[in-house]
């Protein structure tokens, strides 16, 4: 205990106030609001889409140590349940404009260090083929491989470079599969309320029960593949497992292929705060096979769709975020963890500089489109859709008046459908009314308030601005594309 105490003192005198000197010498440049790439009218009558997939598994486990990453550090795997995959898919409308790639990848986490690593060595392909963004997102995964670092034997880092490599060359390779793949048809959007197998562990029980399905059907009447979203932590083998998995996604996928043939590819939505799946069976490995298997089913039982006219508009905001996480701040310092880019603003302290993006499909919401926002943290859904803590039952006895406008108000659209974890890991976004740290341990433990109730979430973020620093961007992003009308 005396040596953590020791840790956090040095992070806090090192790090919590930046450093003039850094500052001076590396000031973070300015930025400018992006412009919003956006048609009215659609120039085809169909979109084009390609799907791959590809395991992303060493064959060395476990005589050679790999950690589990999501609970518990210094946990080796000892086996394997399923493989980990990551999919890919290239969407584009055809307007001549050039189109996206959204990729999924059966891990924790990946920060903006190795989406830039992947993304800038396939820089001349992706200028060949006209690409307009690749958006590489996680499943919050927290039975499989290390990729951030956090779960190893601490001081050193989790992260393998062998798996690191494999996990690289995977994404590159379902993306160029992706677009060798395409093929034209019709874009569906549906959704079903969600199973009942998610629970809220953190107050207030706040979360989107939406489960959402984008259906893609060539034309040329071959194998369809589905793009699935539902805001939920990939965790259902909880903590003592030390078994490698895909966790539920994989029986979700797998259920899927076997009963309609369809390809899936599955994303995560607002599931901080914290939003997992309920034991379904004393056996954690029947409950994660069983949650696969019924939302699988809830998947397959939508029937209300519409189909989505082929237009892909974008607009894509880089922005600061305060990096206060002291803990955090020395474990990028001491190699455990990698990140992207990080500036010293003058007299600020330390600041990330990450991004979020707004895609519509179909048309901007006036015209029925479906709007959506990919975001690179955990967000907590109170902060996507309301229903903050009163000022009685939040950490701080402050009202839901400190915190900011939440997404879908700003958005002026209920229906906002939310990504998280995309080209970068910022951690846990907490509203500020209920942030609450440790006095003695800041961001080592999770402070306790008045009624008992721990913040963990609070260690793993980082800081409190967070929250209003996306609310702003989001609200500045909206002005642009409503102006643009």
């Amino acid at each position: 205990m005396d040596i953590l105490a020791g840790a956090v003192s040095f992070a806090q005198k090192r790090f919590a106030n930046g450093s003039v000197k850094y500052a001076r010498r590396h000031p973070a440049a300015a930025i400018s609001k992006a412009a919003y790439d956006r048609l009215d009218q659609p120039k085809s009558d169909r979109f084009t889409l390609g799907f791959a997939k590809t395991n992303i598994m060493p064959h060395d486990i476990p005589k050679k140590k790999y950690w589990v990453a999501g609970y518990r550090i210094n946990n080796p795997a000892t086996g394997v349940l399923d493989p980990m995959t990551c999919s890919a898919v290239w969407l584009d409308d055809n307007s001549g404009r050039g189109g996206v790639f959204l990729v999924s990848v059966d891990s924790v986490g990946m920060s903006s260090y190795d989406s830039d690593l992947i993304i800038g060595s396939m820089k001349h392909e992706l200028e060949l083929i006209n690409c307009r963004g690749v958006f590489i997102m996680s499943c919050h995964n927290h039975a499989g491989i290390d990729t951030l670092g956090y779960w190893g034997p601490l001081p050193l880092t989790g992260r393998n470079p062998k798996y690191m490599a494999i996990v690289h060359e995977g994404i590159r390779r379902v993306m160029r599969g992706a677009y060798r793949a395409r093929k034209g048809g019709d874009l569906f959007h549906g959704t079903i309320e969600a199973p009942d197998v998610l629970r809220d562990s953190r107050p207030p029980e706040v979360w989107s029960k939406t489960f959402t399905r984008l259906r893609f059907a060539p034309s040329d009447g071959s194998k369809e593949t589905w793009l699935l979203n539902l805001g939920c932590h990939s965790e259902s083998m909880l903590g003592k497992n030390s078994l490698v998995s895909a966790d539920f996604p994989c029986y979700l996928r797998r259920r899927v292929a076997e009963k309609n043939g369809a390809e899936v590819i599955y994303f995560i939505g607002c599931e901080g705060g914290l939003i997992r799946p309920k034991e379904l069976d004393e056996d954690n490995i029947r409950s994660t096979m069983l949650c696969g298997e019924m939302l699988a089913d809830a998947a397959m039982a939508i029937t209300e769709e519409r189909k989505l006219p082929p237009l892909l508009n974008l607009l894509r905001q880089p922005y600061y975020v305060a990096a206060e996480n002291v803990m955090l701040l020395m474990a990028v310092k001491l190699g455990v963890i990698k990140t992207g880019k990080k500036y010293a603003l003058e007299g600020d302290g330390y600041y990330i500089l990450t991004e979020m993006t707004y895609m519509s499909l179909g048309g901007d919401l006036q015209n029925g489109g479906l709007e959506m926002l990919l975001l690179p943290c955990e967000l907590f859904p109170e902060l996507a859709y309301g229903g903050y803590l009163t000022a009685e039952e939040s950490a701080t006895g402050l009202g839901p008046e400190v915190n900011p406008l939440p997404l879908v108000e700003i958005a002026q659209n209920p229906d906002l459908l939310v990504f998280n974890l995309c080209n970068d890991m910022t951690g846990y976004v907490v509203p500020p009314n209920d942030w609450l740290l440790n006095e003695t341990r800041p961001y080592v433990d999770g402070g306790k308030d008045a009624t008992g109730r721990k913040h963990y979430e609070e260690t793993n973020s980082l800081g409190p601005k967070t929250a209003e620093t996306i609310a702003e961007t989001f609200k500045g992003m909206m002005e642009t594309i409503r102006n643009s009308q």
